[in-house]
């Protein structure tokens, strides 16, 4: 493999890899869009309420970055 076969291999596979993290952090911040959406369609009675409902969703998130990095 010569010199420029290996640099157009590695710009290959580093533009897929960019392709796959973009892929990835689009999912992510429209996983936690939909959260935040749904939130605001709420009717809450009170402050209590939306703070239980932002309580929850920083746990969720909490959960998910320990996840992220036991694996």
């Amino acid at each position: 493999m010569s010199q420029e076969d290996r640099a157009a291999f590695l710009k290959e596979v580093q533009a897929r890899f960019d392709k796959k993290v973009r892929e990835n952090e689009i999912a992510v911040i429209e996983h936690w869009k939909d959260q935040v959406d749904r939130i605001l369609t709420m009717k809450p009675e009170g402050i209590a309420s939306l703070q239980l409902q932002i309580k929850k969703i920083s746990e969720m998130m909490a959960n998910r970055i320990k996840m992220l990095k036991k694996g």
